[in-house]
């Protein structure tokens, strides 16, 4: 009834109804507190507050709640130190009360030590589940406190150590430039895409805190320097046939474009735009994910800036998805596409610093379930990634949302290697024609990824009834002919067989189409058959199978 009372305003019953709970258990801790709050908030009365609040800790020692009451009385008068020893006793109570981090960032802030007001607040912020007048005075001191640290200490020299250390890892000078032409925020361009001498950071200075965005451009080269030196690195690469099969997917809403009158060229311009900017996020999405946690996790002063960053980068990826307008004149499945993806960065700007946008994407159950889906993944490559294994996600997402078809992901020691001496590439190929002995790290990791995925499956049918069929076709074949075969689908194996794939054909065998199973299957009989010395080598998983086909395949003699 006291409660009742107070919250009506009527501060006098409610002390009456709580002084009378109080003569029937004097150790009642919880009509305490309310007196004691009632005392400080609406009688400004702070010593009698103190002496039921003392009460109230008497009659319960864990009482966190009083604690912190306590500590933001002692806040009022100024008494740094008392409420700070108040503060983090109800710490050691209870770390997940958002209450009492909210305190400890106020004393931060009167003793103007701002980056720790930041974190405390930004704290407050992520224990808070309520979403209450606390959770939003708590976004506003955290954005407040953000500014101003970056304002006051931009964290330029953060930035140039990095970019030094980078230059002694990679060999190659890095040039950080001003550059407001650039589609996105910032970007990183490659010294040996461009043909230049240097790496070249191009950032947008209008954008807000940004040093985070060159720092994180930084990082990505890290990312690359690390993936060269496994010799793992990939090239993201997308053409003009790629780019036809994505406009003709999205043939209908430029059809709807042009009936609006809209010419050519703009209609042109607006498919370039979609095609490089959906590409863009295929590409960076998950990339980004891991540099934002180390940036995280390895600079905790780039914190209050890369909060801002994130923030301008998410509020940006909210208009683009939710805009009436953009709605109406963009593709819908594109368009929910690209909603995903930025529901995956929303989703770990929710983990690192609290603040949840999801609601505000208008995400239908599907796109939200998908989004989710993707960062549960990422966290788990996240607690033992090796370089390159954010090149697996790349790929990993965008055939989950069969968006493979708008790029290629290309080994890069072999895209450079195109331009060596047409006589070491000539030698190589006579010594190893089939690539046998391969000692390539990309090629090995897919094998072994191939090998992995085959070991869930304990005998793989399809592989097994493949083999029967080809046992049947090479049983009064001479050797010579298997042999002959088995090279030329050898051949093939240089590039890899994809069990996605439905079309390989082998001219030794015309009229015929093959399934990556089919093929696989006729890869691993030919060479049983014609060469089992150097079966091993394929380093296929199907022995198992093999001996299953041949008791299903009867020689014609027998």
């Amino acid at each position: 009834m006291g409660q009742i009372l107070s919250d009506e305003g009527d501060q006098d019953e409610a002390i009456n109804c709580l002084i009378d709970a109080l003569r029937w258990d004097p150790k009642n801790g919880w009509a305490l507190l309310m007196m004691g709050n009632i005392f400080a908030k609406f009688k400004d009365d702070i010593p009698t507050a103190m002496k039921y609040y003392d009460q109230a800790l008497l009659a319960n020692v864990r009482d966190f709640i009083s604690l912190t009451n306590i500590g933001y009385l002692l806040l009022q008068e100024n008494s740094l130190e008392k409420a700070k020893k108040y503060f983090n006793e109800a710490l050691k109570i209870n770390p997940n009360f958002p209450n009492t981090h909210f305190g400890l960032g106020m004393i931060a802030e009167k003793e103007h030590k701002t980056y720790q007001a930041f974190e405390a607040t930004v704290e407050a912020i992520k224990l808070n589940k309520n979403k209450d007048i606390l959770y939003e005075n708590s976004v506003r001191r955290a954005f407040d406190f953000a500014k101003n640290i970056v304002e006051s200490e931009p964290n330029r020299q953060l930035f140039i150590e990095y970019r030094h250390q980078l230059e002694f890892e990679g060999g190659t000078e890095i040039d950080i430039v001003e550059d407001t032409s650039i589609p996105t925020a910032a970007k990183i361009e490659f010294a040996e895409n461009y043909d230049r001498p240097k790496h070249t950071v191009k950032y947008k200075p209008k954008y807000p805190a940004v040093e985070h965005l060159i720092m994180h451009e930084l990082v990505h080269l890290a990312f690359v320097i690390d993936a060269r030196k496994a010799g793992l690195n990939q090239l993201f690469t997308a053409n003009q046939q790629h780019k036809a099969a994505f406009i003709k997917k999205i043939a209908p809403i430029l059809q709807k474009i042009q009936k609006m009158g809209i010419s050519a060229d703009r209609i042109a311009n607006y498919s370039d735009r979609i095609f490089n900017g959906l590409n863009l996020q295929i590409y960076n999405t998950p990339i980004d994910l891991f540099i934002e946690d180390f940036l995280y996790q390895t600079y905790p002063a780039l914190r209050p800036a890369q909060f801002l960053s994130l923030n301008a980068l998410i509020q940006e990826g909210l208009k683009a998805t939710t805009d009436k307008k953009t709605l109406e004149l963009s593709p819908k499945e594109v368009l929910s596409k690209s909603k995903i993806y930025t529901l995956v960065i929303a989703l770990q700007y929710k983990a690192l610093f609290g603040i949840d946008f999801i609601k505000d994407f208008q995400a239908s159950t599907a796109e939200l379930k998908q989004a989710q889906s993707f960062y549960e993944e990422y966290l788990q490559y996240k607690t033992d990634k090796e370089p390159a294994e954010e090149y697996e996600l790349i790929m990993n997402w965008a055939e989950d949302l069969q968006l493979n078809q708008n790029f290629e992901l290309v080994d890069e020691l072999q895209y450079r290697s195109k331009r060596l001496d047409f006589d070491n590439l000539l030698d190589a190929i006579e010594k190893d024609p089939y690539d046998l002995d391969s000692n390539d790290p990309y090629k090995q990791r897919e094998m072994e990824k191939f090998q992995k995925s085959q070991a869930n499956i304990k005998l793989n049918s399809a592989v097994m009834m493949y083999m029967a069929e080809a046992l049947k076709h090479f049983a009064e074949m001479p050797q010579e002919a298997i042999q002959k075969v088995a090279f030329e689908i050898a051949t093939q194996g240089t590039q890899g067989f994809s069990t996605e794939k439905a079309d390989y054909r082998i001219s030794s065998i015309s009229g015929k189409t093959f399934s990556g199973y089919h093929i696989l299957a006729y890869y691993y009989v030919s060479w049983a058959l014609a060469m089992p010395e150097m079966l091993s080598q394929l380093q296929l998983p199907y022995d198992e199978e093999y001996k299953m086909a041949l008791s299903i395949h009867k020689p014609s003699n027998q």
